[in-house]
């Protein structure tokens, strides 16, 4: 019964009310003289008429009270005085069912997001956290040793006083990247688009890595001779990118390994590549290389390598700000390659 509709219920139930009329009508019809068969069967007709139309406004009143108390729990928006709640249908209880099922996905889909998001909200709070930690221990230690007599001591003082310096330069460093990551995320931060020749600015980066590459034996390079090429985009945010790429490739990357920098015209955009021969990076973890703090190898030392969040700002610089794209493919013990798109300039 649960799969028909109440008016068909009504309506079944005056069924069986007439004939339950009928039966017991015409067993007094059969031992009494006074009625006759017209009058048993009009008598029943209009009993089974009645219990429907009572059954039908009572039952359709019920429902459409219920109904108001459901839209008031799930609609959107303020009606009007003279606007019903209940949306004008012969199909009430299908469309509140729609509604409900509806209603429901959303609140499902919301609470999801929302405990993605406190998930996410804790992780970035516990690493924000330890990345800020280990520079501050250091630079207590160095207070410390120094408080306990190092500071007399010539062969000491020096030497922690740099280390803490250090540590300091490296706490300003996150919260530089952080104070600017969150300018991007709430459009508070002006591009300057202009056209530039983008081979012209990787060989700047590249020139500006000599020293960090050459001690680590990394040769840093072009897969070939390009003439310039010309894209639109804010140069400098644009070095940034070069910057945070080229500095992964040589800090993740081997001993003696090669970076190499690669350009592919495609219809109105540019992309280029920059790939290493490094360790590479397991594909369950390519899916949240882009977040902040994020690291491939968590055991990592946090004083070695950069902020945590070069490659979160590089994906608001191209995907955010610029409305272009960038992705990663890698393979472990082969290499990585970040790849990302520019508007191509007009001739």
């Amino acid at each position: 019964m649960k799969n028909y509709h109440p008016k068909n219920i009504i309506l079944i139930g005056a069924a069986i009310t007439f004939v339950l009329s009928f039966l017991s009508t015409s067993i007094v019809y059969i031992f009494s003289d006074d009625f006759s068969f017209s009058s048993v069967l009009l008598s029943s007709a209009i009993i089974s008429v009645g219990a429907y139309l009572i059954f039908i406004i009572l039952i359709q009143r019920f429902i459409d009270d219920k109904l108001k108390l459901l839209y008031r729990v799930i609609g959107k928006g303020k009606k009007s005085p003279n606007e019903s709640l209940v949306p004008d249908t012969k199909n009430n209880l299908k469309e509140a069912e729609k509604e409900t099922e509806k209603w429901v996905n959303e609140r499902q889909n919301e609470i999801a997001r929302l405990k993605e998001q406190e998930a996410f909200r804790r992780e970035f709070l516990g690493n924000l956290a330890h990345e800020l930690k280990t520079p501050v221990f250091s630079i207590q230690g160095y207070i410390l040793t120094l408080l306990e007599g190092g500071l007399e001591d010539e062969s000491v003082n020096r030497k922690f006083l740099e280390r803490a310096s250090k540590a300091t330069d490296r706490i300003t460093s996150i919260l530089n990247d952080l104070d600017e990551i969150t300018k991007m995320e709430v459009n508070r931060f002006e591009l300057h688009i202009t056209t530039f020749d983008i081979v012209e600015l990787a060989q700047e980066v590249m020139d500006s890595f000599d020293l960090p590459a050459s001690e680590k034996g990394v040769v840093l390079k072009f897969n070939k001779k390009y003439e310039s090429i010309f894209v639109n985009g804010d140069r400098p945010r644009i070095s940034q990118v070069f910057t945070n790429l080229i500095a992964n490739s040589i800090h993740y990357g081997k001993e003696n390994g090669t970076t190499t920098i690669r350009f592919y015209p495609m219809d109105d955009v540019i992309m280029t590549e920059v790939s290493d021969n490094g360790s590479g990076i397991e594909e369950k973890d390519i899916p949240r290389l882009f977040e902040r703090f994020y690291r491939v190898e968590q055991s990592r030392n946090r004083n070695e390598g950069g902020s945590g969040l070069g490659l979160a700002i590089v994906k608001h610089i191209i995907e955010t700000l610029h409305k272009q794209t960038i992705a990663v493919r890698s393979t472990p013990q082969v290499g990585s390659t970040f790849a990302f798109t520019l508007a191509k300039a007009k001739k």
